[in-house]
């Protein structure tokens, strides 16, 4: 779809499956289920969407999927698809890894991350986006490489530490633009460093809301996940920013819906979200 000048597409870092009770926390399993049905061992589908964004001749890149340097073992676990998924699906748009000038990554969790780096024949761990500067805000930086033993299991320093080896990382604090009209927003939540993607052109908007919204089911503002280190955090500002989304038009960008990409959403009477316009971004 066009914003304004800017032309995005939505690909897939690849399709994958976790348990609904950490992509839905509290919620009862008999509401969620209704919504996303889950299979035998009470996974749900998701999809790593990746949004690619061709600004001038400048082609951005939000999220890298989860690459392909999972053990064998935890890719049966999320049913995750084999191969580099993220760079096969840019290969059917007709993009390279070496054209992509700038990696936007709202997190460093693995289906965030993990597509950044990967492994070469000889082993060695190399950069997937050679040519980009990787944007990652400086406290999700210092959480992820900090070896905290309470975030034991969350961050995985094969997907990101290669980037800073090489010189990519791009380190930002709170706010920044990082090409006209794309802004990264510090918004904290799901993990402290946790950022969005603004992308405003002319009258056109849309925000990559992440993992505030990861779901068209998460689009009631107080489903959230169980994977959010701050919840009550996620809670308070899930709903000024989806009411700040409505109000303005905005498309909102699903980051992982398997079947909605983008929408436009309106607040119902009751007081949750629903979608107004879908948009394929394929």
């Amino acid at each position: 779809m066009k914003l304004g000048e800017l032309e995005v597409r939505s690909i897939s870092g690849g399709r994958f499956r976790l348990d609904g009770g950490g992509i839905f926390g509290v919620v009862p399993k008999g509401l969620w289920e209704r919504k996303c049905p889950c299979d035998d061992r009470n996974r749900v589908a998701l999809d790593a969407n990746c949004l690619l964004v061709r600004a001038g001749t400048n082609l951005a890149l939000i999220d890298s999927g989860y690459g392909s340097k999972t053990a064998p073992r935890q890719r049966e676990h999320c049913q995750m698809q084999d191969g580099n998924p993220l760079v096969e699906n840019l290969a059917r748009a007709g993009v390279l890894p070496e054209e992509i000038t700038a990696v936007v990554l709202t997190h460093l969790h693995f289906d965030h991350a993990g597509g950044c780096t990967f492994r070469d024949d000889s082993g060695r761990l190399r950069p997937v986006f050679r040519r980009a500067r990787h944007f990652v805000q400086r406290t999700e930086w210092e959480d992820a490489t900090s070896g905290a033993p309470e975030l034991a299991g969350t961050y995985f320093p094969d997907d990101f530490l290669p980037l800073s080896e090489a010189g990519l990382v791009e380190l930002i604090e709170g706010e920044a633009e990082i090409l006209p009209g794309i802004t990264a927003r510090l918004m904290g939540g799901h993990t402290r460093g946790h950022q969005l993607v603004s992308i405003e052109s002319g009258p056109s908007s849309g925000v990559y809301i992440s993992e505030f919204c990861p779901l068209v089911a998460h689009l009631r503002p107080r489903w959230t996940m169980s994977y959010d280190l701050f919840p009550l955090t996620v809670r308070k500002l899930k709903l000024a920013l989806l009411s700040e989304i409505a109000s303005q038009g905005s498309v909102m960008f699903f980051n992982h819906d398997p079947a909605v990409k983008a929408a436009t959403v309106r607040q119902n009477k009751e007081g949750d979200f629903v979608i107004v316009q879908q948009y394929d971004l394929q």
